[in-house]
This record gives structure tokens, sequence and C-alpha cells, in this order.
């Protein structure tokens, strides 16, 4: 069944368009303050990295 606000086309929300290299430096600053805010223990880097990730892509590319 055709909607009727269009003729089958579906309603997409645009997504923000974020460089590359933005968002590689945003998830490396987050992933150092989280580091910092472990007291900079050794052996989570990846964890860091990972959970950086996630909060600045939920920031940043909501859409």
């Amino acid at each position: 069944m055709v909607g009727k606000r269009g003729k089958g086309k579906v309603s997409r929300k645009k997504k923000p368009v974020v460089d590359e290299r933005v968002l590689h430096e945003l998830i490396e600053k987050k992933a150092y303050e989280l580091y910092e805010k472990r007291g900079k223990q050794e052996g989570k880097a990846l964890d860091d990295w990972l959970e950086a990730e996630r909060i600045i892509k939920e920031e940043y590319l909501r859409g």
C-alpha cells in the first residue's frame, strides 16, 4: 500500500556528514580521556577505544 505522502517513497533523514579524519581524532581524544579517567591504567587501550567510538558515534552520527 502506498502512503499518502509519496508514491511508494520512504522518507529518510539525512545523516550528518563527518570527515573520517575528524571522526578518528574525536575518538582518539575521547579514548585518551577515558584512559586518564581510569587513572592511566595500562592494558585497556582497546576497551577505551571501543567505548570512545561508541560515545562519539552516538553523539555525532545520530540520525
